[in-house]
């Protein structure tokens, strides 16, 4: 994510900038010139994709077809390329919160969505660029959350101080909502699993009055995020992912070792996804993998090891999709899906989200090709390894973005040419 703040910083991927009331803000290159208005200031953003084919944005009265909702598994082209969350430039942080701001993040998110479209990106996302993290959306879906700022870093820092209670049921779905009338392409919603939440968002210090334990906060979070599975099912969403990098952290030897059942509380993840995701068999639920790509794009340290530890709660999700992370070194070796039921996707992390990192095409279709040693064609979808926006601090330019999204749908359309 772009860095630049109200104190007029830039961040260290962006060359040049454009002011919004002294705001230094990333020239996107591959955007073309548009006003877009914020509060009672003008920016003259560029809008995504100068390259972009007139006609290729869509309408309020794009055509939404119900069958897309189908598994990707049917009639789908081999290969298909899955969208993420991408970096939010400052000017799109600076509307998050504002009353009235709905017509400036709808604008945004056109181009957002511009960007994927003329990647060539068969089932996008909105970039997530309506929440300021993508865990700390729970708190737009319930009451009970005390929202601030991390003082170490100025990152966003959600914790729960009250009961739960649903405060607006829908908020995805209605980000999904509003795809549906620019986009006709298949849509990817995302949402956080509640054993991460309560790993990130629970306090001995401040939640305890609330819920005196972790777990006990964690499960009533599980009705919550239900819920909103079945808003989105009833939009008619291609694919609900859930981001669970907390299950990815009992790959770690490290990690392991300070549980004294690592196993256990790996399980209990599993189970409080699956209270969330049983019965929706008529969808697409997917299950993201990840290893801290945030941390990695701050250059902090990550979890290493193969998924290996974690083959039995893979295989007891009852999700029919996972997408785990494979560009680094650390996610160890892809003969693993060799232990994975045949009946899961595997959506294959082959491009890298760290900034200055671009693969090649040659290089992803070399990364699909050592997992079609364990895998059949059919069995995989094209992801990066992570969104682009892993976390609040990510530092990837959009025009890098841009990039590394077409260099995956140019590694697409070989592994087609070659395997159909």
């Amino acid at each position: 994510m772009c860095s630049s703040d109200l104190n007029g910083e830039m961040c260290s991927g962006c060359s040049s900038g454009m002011s919004l009331r002294g705001v230094a803000l990333p020239e996107l290159k591959v955007f073309t010139a548009k006003r877009m208005r914020l509060g009672s200031s003008d920016i003259a953003l560029r809008p995504l994709l100068s390259t972009m084919p007139v006609g290729s944005r869509r309408s309020s009265s794009a055509s939404w077809n119900p069958s897309w909702t189908v598994s990707m598994s049917r009639h789908r082209p081999l290969a298909p390329v899955v969208g993420c969350a991408l970096p939010r430039p400052g000017a799109v942080r600076a509307l998050l919160g504002q009353a009235g701001a709905g017509g400036q993040l709808d604008a945004a998110i056109r181009d957002a969505v511009a960007l994927q479209e003329n990647a060539g990106i068969d089932i996008l996302t909105d970039g997530e660029w309506r929440r300021a993290s993508y865990i700390g959306v729970i708190a737009e879906l319930a009451h009970g959350f005390e929202v601030g700022a991390n003082p170490a870093d100025g990152r966003p820092w959600t914790i729960v101080v009250d009961k739960l209670a649903p405060m607006n049921p829908g908020f995805i779905a209605a980000e999904v909502r509003y795809l549906k009338t620019i986009t006709n392409r298949r849509i990817k919603a995302t949402l956080p699993a509640p054993a991460l939440l309560g790993e990130r968002m629970w306090s001995a210090e401040k939640s305890i009055a609330a819920y005196p334990t972790r777990d006990s906060f964690v499960a009533d979070c599980v009705p919550i995020l239900r819920r909103e599975v079945e808003l989105l099912r009833e939009e008619g969403v291609a694919v609900v992912q859930i981001d669970d990098p907390h299950l990815c952290l009992f790959v770690d030897p490290e990690v392991r070792a300070n549980y004294d059942h690592p196993d256990r509380a790996a399980d209990f993840s599993v189970d409080m996804v699956n209270q969330i995701v049983e019965g929706f068999g008529d969808i697409k639920i997917a299950v993201h993998l990840c290893r801290r790509a945030g941390a990695r794009a701050r250059g902090e340290a990550t979890h290493a090891g193969g998924y290996t530890p974690i083959l039995g709660q893979l295989n007891r999700l009852k999700v029919n999709h996972l997408t785990m992370e494979f560009t680094t070194p650390a996610a160890g070796d892809m003969a693993v899906f060799k232990h994975l039921r045949e009946d899961l996707e595997i959506g294959l992390g082959c491009v890298s989200c760290d900034p200055g990192q671009v693969d090649s095409a040659d290089e992803i279709v070399a990364r699909v090709e050592t997992a079609l040693q364990y895998l059949a064609p059919t069995r995989i979808t094209l992801n990066p390894d992570c969104g682009f926006a892993p976390g609040s601090a990510a530092k990837v330019s959009l025009g890098e973005v841009a990039t590394k999204l077409k260099n995956e749908v140019e590694a697409a359309r070989r592994l087609r040419e070659k395997y159909s």
